[in-house]
């Protein structure tokens, strides 16, 4: 039986990245040595983070004046590593969910925080509007999908101060105005990689402005100016994130991802509206394209179970919703083709069929 990866990350890969992934590690380049064995330092493997580095400015439009980074530690030592080298006197955060509060409880210990808006009354269902942004801020970080919840920001906001952004689960899935940000970052293991790298890029003006002592490891500038190299980088990721932005590449680029994530997120919501079992969970315009959650309607609920083990039987992996939002999570990152969100939605009508 096929099996489709619907997890929320580590999340489904191209197939072919995979397969050209694990060659490399056998033998990466002839060398008769693993991917996984070599030094960062090896010759072979400098032409891969250029590479890597030079498709991401391609593929984002990145201005001149950006450096392009592969850091360890996740999104969540981002969230420190932001108001360290950024928070001078004071920064605003949207507060759209988890990920969105964690970053704000980090900024804390660096300086003033301004929330300009919450979704929280609503346990993040929507996309806070009408907020204004202070305009004696540092910057303003926006979280652009939250995996948890389901919403997404999918243009920039219109602010009088300079942009952070995380955005780990929805990068490369649209294109974004690089320009009006100081900083985005981004886990690789949603739509980029295998979980095990970073990748940040960041403004090359906008760093050694903030009035501390930065440690060494946590200070943007020494990875700027070692290109990512200045400890062993986490390279398996890197060289599968290489692999990841040539298949986006030869796949149309962001522009095409785009379209796909349209086309997928279409088909399932449409089928969700449709379908007198189930029920969306977020405000319908503030809908991720990434991350699409549902429930069971409440004289339903009983068949939450019984669904979930229905679509486990034929096929679909790890469609289980958070435990703060529970019922159903689709993952449609860039790789997951229109053929998995057709076989999600027919089991959603067979099942509506037999009960």
């Amino acid at each position: 039986m096929k099996k489709y990866n619907f997890n929320a990350g580590p999340s489904i890969l191209p197939r072919e990245v995979i397969e050209n992934t694990a060659k490399q590690i056998l033998d990466f380049n002839g060398s008769g040595l693993s991917l996984a064995e070599i030094s960062h330092r090896a010759k072979d493997f400098q032409p891969v983070v250029d590479e890597a580095v030079a498709l991401i400015k391609e593929l984002l439009n990145v201005p001149e004046g950006y450096s392009v980074l592969f850091l360890g530690g996740g999104a969540s030592l981002e969230f420190c590593m932001v108001p360290y080298n950024f928070l001078v006197k004071k920064a605003a955060y949207l507060n759209t969910g988890t990920w969105a509060k964690k970053a704000m409880k980090e900024a804390k210990l660096f300086g003033e925080v301004v929330e300009v808006a919450s979704s929280a009354d609503a346990n993040y269902t929507y996309i806070p509007k009408g907020w204004t942004c202070p305009t004696d801020v540092d910057y303003l970080h926006i979280t652009t999908n939250n995996t948890i919840y389901g919403t997404e920001i999918r243009k920039e906001p219109e602010v009088p101060v300079r942009l952070i952004g995380d955005m780990s689960s929805d990068i490369f899935s649209r294109p974004v105005d690089v320009a009006k940000y100081d900083c985005i970052y981004a886990g690789a293991q949603k739509n980029l990689s295998m979980a095990g790298v970073t990748v940040v890029i960041v403004k090359d003006d906008a760093l050694g402005k903030a009035p501390r002592e930065i440690p060494t490891m946590l200070n943007y500038q020494t990875h700027v100016d070692k290109g990512s190299m200045f400890n062993t980088p986490p390279v398996v990721p890197i060289y599968c994130a290489l692999e990841t932005l040539r298949w986006i590449k030869k796949s149309g680029g962001v522009e095409a991802m785009d379209k796909r994530a349209h086309e997928r997120a279409d088909l399932l919501y449409a089928e969700i509206d449709r379908n007198k079992l189930f029920r969306g969970t977020v405000a319908e315009e503030d809908r991720s394209l990434m991350n699409i959650c549902f429930v069971m309607n409440d004289e339903y609920a009983e068949l939450e179970k019984p669904f979930f083990e229905y679509a486990t039987s034929q096929g679909m992996v790890g469609i289980k919703g958070h435990r703060s939002v529970g019922g159903f999570r689709a993952s449609c990152y860039n790789a997951m083709s229109v053929e998995g969100v057709q076989a999600l939605v027919k089991c959603m009508k067979d099942f509506e069929a037999q009960h």
